[in-house]
């Protein structure tokens, strides 16, 4: 799979620079579906056209504070994931406080960008996540394998491989998914693939597969996973240019 999805990318770079409205259109309609299925996927109930009609600055009605401000906070935070891909700023621990600080701004400031300091379980799943005292040693370790071992995956697998383990230590009180989809688009979108949304009606696959490579240290099915969701972004742009 991960063959087809390189043959598949390089066909689309020798289409690039692709046509500016066709651009145009396929970053709006990323930045849509990505925050409505992150959101979603998280108990948001703002539908698809309401979370587009949230991002124009109308107010739903009968829709939370909070859920108007999860949309917001998440486009800010494609913005930024953006931006420091365009300036080849590496990742970091800064970073990843960062993108997670604006998943949580003005929802729970005084969980934006820390660390946890409580012990967590994640719902539905057989992984227990490590103490707190044990997060900012996680973390560090994380990075350390990102920078080392890590660079010597395949992208797809790397970036796969970040989402699951960061989602293993679960190192912020609230918003690890969201953020975790950010660090796996990160990554691909560093390395030149087009970012992947991994829809609401997935779920129940995509959390099996991530608690099976947490329970069992195997990531294989869930990097299948994320190629899979890659392979159809990728086609999508194909059918456009």
């Amino acid at each position: 799979m991960l063959e087809r999805i390189d043959s598949k990318k390089r066909l689309l770079d020798s289409k690039r620079p692709l046509p500016l409205q066709t651009a145009h259109s396929l970053r709006e309609h990323l930045i849509i579906n990505w925050t409505y299925h992150s959101n979603a996927i998280e108990g948001n109930t703002l539908t698809l056209s309401e979370t587009k009609v949230a991002l124009e600055g109308i107010t739903i009605g009968g829709k939370t504070i909070r859920e108007h401000l999860e949309v917001i906070n998440h486009r800010e935070a494609i913005l930024f994931v953006e931006d420091i891909v365009n300036r080849l700023e590496p990742l970091s621990e800064r970073q990843i406080k960062n993108i997670h600080r604006l998943i949580l701004k003005s929802i729970q400031e005084e969980d934006a960008g820390v660390y946890r300091k409580q012990n967590v379980l994640i719902t539905g799943a057989r992984h227990i996540p490590p103490a707190a005292v044990q997060v900012p040693l996680q973390m560090e370790l994380l990075m350390k394998w990102y920078e080392g071992e890590g660079q010597e995956l395949h992208p797809v697998a790397r970036a796969a491989a970040l989402h699951s383990d960061f989602v293993k230590i679960h190192p912020f009180v609230d918003g690890n998914g969201r953020t975790a989809r950010l660090l796996l688009n990160f990554e691909l979108m560093k390395n030149g693939y087009p970012p992947v949304v991994i829809e609401k009606e997935e779920h129940a696959v995509y959390y099996a597969t991530l608690d099976e490579a947490h329970t069992s240290n195997n990531r294989d099915g869930f990097v299948r996973f994320i190629a899979g969701a890659l392979d159809k972004t990728l086609d999508l742009y194909l059918s456009l240019v």
